[in-house]
This record gives structure tokens, C-alpha cells and sequence, in this order.
């Protein structure tokens, strides 16, 4: 006897239910690869904390490191998407900067987990590194090198170590973030707090105009 053939509805209801679960794992495993690492986390509080089987988490991923590997890969793939766009368009190379370090604040300080995650990357390194770097941050990096440059050449931004001018970007929103738990304790402030994002939001650009912009108001 053949199996019964499953209606669009049930169809379309499975494929949702998939996706919800999926999601759901990967959310969980980002808090808990973020707390404790990939060597630290447990596959079993992971599925608790998604609230599914664990043998669920085989079925989606295969094993702990491919599920390590989605979460990054996410995470990457995600930013990658938000920086072509903000590197993209017409105006001056000031005005694109500009909203690609904005963009690049908000996409961290929405994300909880992030900064942590991707320290503990970089810290550990792998195989998961390198395809990261690779597919995701290499392409940025060198948009990002040839945005400066081009602001340099045209006399809009001072002259200056283009990587380095990257490192010195790259420090001011990633890190400010990474040092989340030092900063409430010297502070009290939560950094993931929306009106403090924004504070520092507002600061690192009118840092950024001032280090780097020969008109720093040229821009509104």
C-alpha cells in the first residue's frame, strides 16, 4: 500500500514546523556556545534550552561542530548581507563609512551573544575561522579598504594606514560590546541598553568624523 499523499496544507505545516524548530536551536545555541564555547557547551542543555529532543539536534546538524558551524555561519552570513548594503549606493565615501560602522553597531548591539561569540572564535580559531574569514569577512574587509582609500585619494578623509584605520573601526563597535560585563561593573551601565546603543552610536561616529574626516561637518 502506498502512503498517503500529504495535502498542500500539511505540506506547507511541516516545512513551518522545520524551520521553527531549526531557528529555535540555533538561538539556543548561540547563548550557550557564547557562555561556554564550543568544547563547553553541552548538546544536552541545548536542546533543553530549545525546547526539543536531542536527537533533534543531529537530525538538523549532524553533530555538535556542525551545529557550532550554522551559528557562526549565521551570524556571518547575516552581517555580510547588512555591510554590502550599507557599502552600497551612491555618495561620498564619508556618507557610506558612516552608515556601514551605524549598521555595523546596530547589527551587534542587537545581538546579545554576538561579540562573545565571535571573540571566542577568534581566540580558539578553527576550521570554522578560516571559511568564516574567507567567505564573509575578507570580501567586507576589502570593500572597506577600497571605501577608505578612495576617501584618502579624493582628500575627504586624512591620510592614514588604511589597515589600521579598519582595526581602529573595527575596535570602536566590536569591542565596546565584547567588554559588556566590565563595563556594568565599573559603570553599572548595560550596553544593550536601546538608549545607551544609541549614545554610543552617536559617539563613535562624531569620534570617527573627527579622527578621520578632513571637514568633520562636512557631512550632515
Amino acid at each position: 500500500m502506498k502512503p498517503a499523499r500529504l495535502s498542500r496544507n500539511q505540506r506547507t505545516s511541516r516545512a513551518h514546523n522545520s524551520t521553527e524548530t531549526r531557528a529555535s536551536i540555533l538561538d539556543a545555541a548561540e547563548r550557550l556556545f557564547a557562555e561556554a564555547g564550543l568544547e563547553g557547551a553541552r548538546t544536552d542543555a541545548i536542546a533543553h534550552a530549545a525546547g526539543v529532543n536531542k536527537a533533534m539536534l543531529y537530525y538538523y546538524f549532524k553533530s555538535k561542530a556542525g551545529l557550532y558551524s550554522a551559528v557562526l555561519e549565521a551570524n556571518a552570513r547575516e552581517f555580510h548581507r547588512r555591510a554590502d548594503q550599507a557599502l552600497s549606493g551612491s555618495g561620498s565615501a564619508g556618507k557610506l563609512l558612516l552608515r556601514y560602522v551605524g549598521n555595523h553597531l546596530d547589527f551587534i548591539g542587537s545581538r546579545p551573544f554576538y561579540a562573545r561569540l565571535i571573540h571566542r572564535l577568534m581566540m580558539e580559531g578553527d576550521r570554522t575561522l578560516d571559511r568564516v574569514i574567507r567567505t564573509h569577512s575578507l570580501p567586507v574587509y576589502e570593500r572597506l579598504a577600497g571605501l577608505v582609500e578612495k576617501g584618502m585619494r579624493s582628500g575627504e578623509f586624512r591620510r592614514m594606514d588604511v589597515r589600521h584605520t579598519i582595526m581602529s573601526l573595527n575596535a570602536m563597535t566590536v569591542f565596546y560590546f565584547t567588554v559588556a560585563p566590565i563595563v556594568r561593573r565599573i559603570s553599572g551601565v548595560d550596553v544593550y541598553d536601546r538608549s545607551e546603543r544609541a549614545r554610543r552610536k552617536k559617539e563613535v561616529l562624531r569620534f570617527i568624523r573627527h579622527a578621520l574626516f578632513v571637514h568633520p561637518e562636512a557631512i550632515d
